[in-house]
């Protein structure tokens, strides 16, 4: 790539609210990146003009869901007219895939909304695909809903504001990358007891937690039992903890064992044959992690991988997020990712993993 063909913004797909917490940590990793432009749920970065970046870079942010070079803003009066514009800004860049969204227009389960396609970007995608210039070249299948492959090269497309079509590429490597906007298709059972279903299908998929069928999982903060009925569907036993009552279908379930009572007051031989754990409480982070602590610390108690969800009541506890995650690496959990999800509402999700296991011997 000659030095005219470097790309000078970047963009940056996130949460709305989480701006601020993206700013800061781009000015704490790329202090040379300069804030361009930004609209709730979307940002733009200027690179400096010497910066060399690779098309599969590494962002390093919890907060951004998605990120890659950003082109320029097309428009148009209907989505054909735009996506003329969108192909002549992509230019002889190599397009394997295409990625359409719409930024976000709530915080994810507020007023009912979730982060999914919606028929506006499906109407810009089928737009944008038709006028490709070399249709041969792109993959089968519908790319909104599909994973791509890593190293396919990815043409972006966020729809901004109506009209405004935000365009930019990238190459896929992580697992969000690979989503259109970061964002996974989730088919919700009907009978889904609580969104929490949605965030514990996101957090298996994205942290691919080595955890194979059979395996015992413990939830602390269970209620009313969404998650749970997601770790049950994938062949695992689940301990639910939580002085809140669980939902019938939990509790008629075979695999499923509900202790009524706070994480403080559970017996710690009831962890003995755990070896999962993942925690979503309605506290902040610090009381949280007390509570995980006081499990896994214990000597009778082997945990090999945690999904632990924190809550940020205030968005200034974002800047605390690494603090929380030396802490948990203290514990002996040296894999360690931390990501907002895009079913995250104001809080992050960290997997954490022991590797290898180091079975602690247990007390006589």
């Amino acid at each position: 790539m000659s030095h005219s063909d470097r790309p000078r913004f970047l963009f940056v797909s996130c949460q709305v609210g989480a701006e601020k917490a993206v700013k800061d940590e781009i000015a704490g990793r790329w202090p040379d990146f300069r804030f361009a432009y930004s609209r709730p749920g979307f940002l733009t970065f200027k690179l400096p003009e010497q910066q060399f970046l690779a098309p599969d870079f590494s962002l390093g942010s919890v907060f951004a869901r998605t990120y890659g070079f950003s082109l320029g803003k097309a428009t148009g009066v209907d989505p054909a007219a735009a996506a003329d514009e969108v192909w002549r800004l992509l230019a002889d860049r190599p397009v394997d895939r295409i990625h359409v969204w719409e930024r976000d227009r709530a915080e994810p389960g507020q007023y009912g909304f979730e982060p999914a396609v919606t028929p506006t970007a499906v109407a810009a995608y089928e737009a944008f695909r038709a006028k490709c210039p070399q249709p041969e070249r792109l993959a089968a299948g519908n790319h909104l809903i599909e994973v791509a492959n890593p190293g396919d090269w990815i043409a972006d497309c966020v729809l901004v504001e109506p009209g405004q079509w935000w365009v930019g590429y990238h190459k896929a490597r992580s697992a969000p990358s690979r989503l259109a906007g970061g964002i996974l298709h989730l088919d919700v059972p009907p009978d889904a007891v609580s969104r929490a279903w949605q965030k514990m299908e996101e957090a298996l998929t994205w942290s691919r937690l080595p955890a194979e069928s059979g395996a015992r999982f413990a939830e602390i903060g269970s209620s009313p039992g969404g998650a749970s009925q997601c770790l049950l569907a994938r062949g695992f036993e689940v301990i639910g903890i939580d002085p809140a009552e669980m939902d019938v279908t939990l509790l008629k379930h075979p695999k499923f064992r509900h202790i009524r009572r706070r994480a403080a007051q559970v017996p710690r031989r009831a962890f003995r044959k755990v070896r999962w754990l993942t925690a979503d409480m309605n506290v902040a982070p610090n009381f949280t992690l007390d509570a995980i602590e006081a499990i896994v610390a214990h000597p009778e108690v082997n945990i090999r991988g945690m999904i632990l969800t924190l809550k940020l009541p205030e968005w200034s506890l974002a800047a605390e997020v690494p603090k929380y995650l030396d802490r948990i690496r203290s514990w002996g959990f040296n894999r360690l990712h931390a990501r907002q999800l895009a079913h995250n509402r104001r809080e992050i999700c960290v997997a954490a993993l022991q590797k290898p296991f180091l079975r602690k011997p247990l007390s006589s």
